[in-house]
């Protein structure tokens, strides 16, 4: 991923955190779902889930907050269809076990 999108998604994610109350949160958000859409254009899935752990302990030192809440606008997913993936990810190891 490009470094300056690196540093915009560092930049986005820590403003709605910080300010989450503020008008601007939902023109931030929706870019933090374009550039989530760029990354897994670029790299799939394991890409997405790299860049947001690298994010999550970089946002997570920097200013206390953890940013997980806003990880279904990153990667497309709504909280509870994560539940559900994991869930089936679950029921597909079992049943190759």
């Amino acid at each position: 991923m490009d470094f300056m999108l690196d540093e915009e998604l560092i930049d986005l994610l820590t403003f709605c955190l910080q300010t989450p109350d503020s008008a601007e949160v939902p023109s931030k958000k929706a870019r933090i779902t374009e550039i989530g859409k760029e990354l897994f254009a670029d790299g799939g899935g394991d890409a997405l889930e790299n860049m947001f752990f690298a994010l999550k302990n970089r946002i997570t030192e920097e200013i206390g907050k953890d940013p997980s809440p806003l990880k279904s606008l990153w990667n497309g997913m709504t909280p509870r269809s994560e539940e559900h993936t994991s869930e089936l990810q679950s029921h597909w190891y079992i049943s190759y076990a």
